[in-house]
């Protein structure tokens, strides 16, 4: 079935230690997040500076201007928390901003078009970013070291600028035209109106401004003061209706995880607002329909294929959408304590917004586009509401009051699929971390057809053709079909901690506990212009 289909073969090795491990979607936001370990902080010190340094070395997916979810598991209290730290809408929205327009395609969430794209694209698209409180309360509540210390890689690496290799330039190649319509943006990531090219380093000394700001002053900064002036200023001057009021409002919702339990094992979730909902209605139908045997065979395919489908269809009752776009990051963290953290934030769409704010060089979500530019909707456009449905399920499994993993992923419509594939393959059979990521996946969400990776071979593929229609595309750099994971796990006997990370992202890694330092790899820096 596969014999006219071109294949490449990629492999990463998970990486071990007995004192922890941090994997991410870009291998110097790990090796920060891994630095704190060995400056003998904990899972959540690395998850936060991981997530702070990946707003220069991937600043289309995530940053300060984002929102998301975070797990952590603290062994010690044998217990799971969900910080929510999701944007919300100002209170001084109007629907009046986003009138429909016939003559635009459907929105990135399946929503009548807007004129301009209003909600999309531009300072009219961004809610209020909850990254910064997020990661400030975790540090706060659960971590070790002090705020500004685990700031400091970022820092480090902004002052440097940020790391353009050609995947940064496909990055930015793909949001050209958005991109375009900032002059900031525009600047920063196209010089002479290209994409920045590899072999170089793009200078950011606004955001390296406004990183050490917030290392000086705590996250509190950036929702009240002179930075958070700043940014309502370069917010309101774009067109935007955020104020220093919304900044100054906005707070981190913390609660219980979403729990169910899988083959003898606890599976806690982000909670009902989150992709946590569909990853366990998938794992109940598995469980109850496939007894596993020693290895995985079409039978295993065929029965994720039908859970998933059955928990789209469930969601698709209840919010009545099926987005298909989206960019996210996801990290995962484990000490050698046995804490571990999941951890998914997102600006949304690729690049967000689009905008970059002139005082404060952050990347701005766009996600306004969550909500329904119609009134008298469940999630119709209202001043203070939070975004209440997303795809993004940061997972931890554990069991007998232990840790055994921590995964995530990213890809809009394709994250659900990719996590809950994973648990399922580490619970029911007991794989290895670097085993399950390099087990090949489906893809299904029940929009009528399961996509398959033909690497698992013609006899599993013609079995599922008897069952399914059946696309067959192969596992990519572009476009990630079966979504972006990163994980990390620990032998509860042992201590041994691994970190694994998507095998087809050039730039995701793994990283265990070293001092942080800047590789250089014969890079040089621009010299910024005048």
């Amino acid at each position: 079935m596969n014999d006219d289909v071109e294949q490449w073969r990629v492999a990463k090795r998970a990486v071990s230690s007995q004192k922890g491990a941090v994997a991410a979607q870009h291998w110097q936001a790990a090796r920060a997040g891994a630095a704190m370990l060995a400056e003998g902080g904990n899972a959540v010190d690395a998850a936060v500076a991981c997530a702070m340094a990946l707003n220069v070395v991937e600043p289309w997916m995530c940053g300060l201007g984002g929102s998301g979810f975070m797990v952590v598991w603290l062994a010690k209290e044998k217990r799971a928390h969900v910080l929510n730290f999701q944007g919300k809408l100002p209170q001084a929205i109007d629907l009046a901003d986003y009138p429909l327009d016939p003559d635009e395609p459907d929105s990135l969430m399946l929503y009548p078009g807007v004129k301009a794209r209003a909600n999309e694209r531009g300072y009219g698209s961004i809610t209020v970013p909850g990254a910064v409180a997020g990661l400030g309360r975790a540090l706060e509540r659960f971590g070790r070291l002090p705020w500004d210390r685990v700031l400091a890689p970022a820092v480090k690496l902004a002052e440097r600028g940020l790391p353009v290799d050609w995947h940064t330039t496909l990055q930015i190649g793909l949001a050209m035209d958005l991109l375009r319509r900032d002059p900031v943006a525009h600047d920063l990531y196209l010089p002479d109106g290209i994409p920045a090219k590899p072999e170089s380093f793009r200078p950011l000394p606004t955001l390296t401004a406004t990183l050490k700001t917030l290392a000086a002053k705590g996250p509190s900064a950036f929702y009240e003061g002179p930075l958070a002036a700043r940014i309502a200023n370069d917010l309101q001057a774009g067109g935007s209706r955020i104020t220093t009021d919304d900044l100054a409002a906005y707070a981190v919702e913390e609660h219980a995880a979403l729990s169910g339990r899988y083959r003898g094992a606890e599976v806690h979730t982000a909670g009902a607002q989150s992709g946590g909902v569909r990853l366990l209605d998938m794992l109940a139908y598995v469980e109850a329909n496939l007894m596993p045997g020693s290895q995985v065979g079409p039978e295993t395919w065929i029965a994720y294929a039908r859970g998933l489908d059955a928990a789209f269809t469930s969601h698709k009752r209840k919010v009545g959408l099926d987005p298909q776009v989206g960019c996210t990051s996801h990290m995962s963290a484990v000490d050698a304590e046995g804490n571990m953290v999941a951890l998914t934030y997102t600006l949304l769409n690729r690049f967000g917004s689009g905008v970059v704010l002139p005082s404060t060089g952050m990347l701005m979500n766009n996600a306004i586009a969550y909500f329904d530019p119609r009134p008298g909707k469940p999630v119709s456009l209202a001043g203070g509401k939070r975004i209440n449905s997303s795809n993004i399920c940061p997972t931890i499994a554990t069991r007998d009051g232990a840790a055994l993993f921590a995964l995530g992923a990213s890809g809009a419509n394709h994250i659900v699929p990719c996590t809950a594939q994973l648990t399922a393959l580490l619970l029911d059979y007991e794989m290895s971390l670097e085993a399950a990521f390099h087990t090949p996946r489906i893809d299904a969400s029940a929009r009528g057809s399961l996509r398959a990776d033909p690497a698992m071979g013609d006899a599993a593929l013609a079995e599922m053709q008897k069952v399914f229609q059946l696309e067959v595309a192969q596992l990519l750099v572009f476009p990630k079909l079966y979504g972006c994971p990163s994980g990390v796990s620990r032998d509860p006997g042992s201590g041994t901690c691994w970190g694994m990370a998507d095998i087809s992202q050039p730039v995701a890694g793994a990283a265990v506990p070293a001092p942080f330092r800047l590789d250089e790899g014969g890079v040089k820096a621009e010299t910024p212009r005048a």
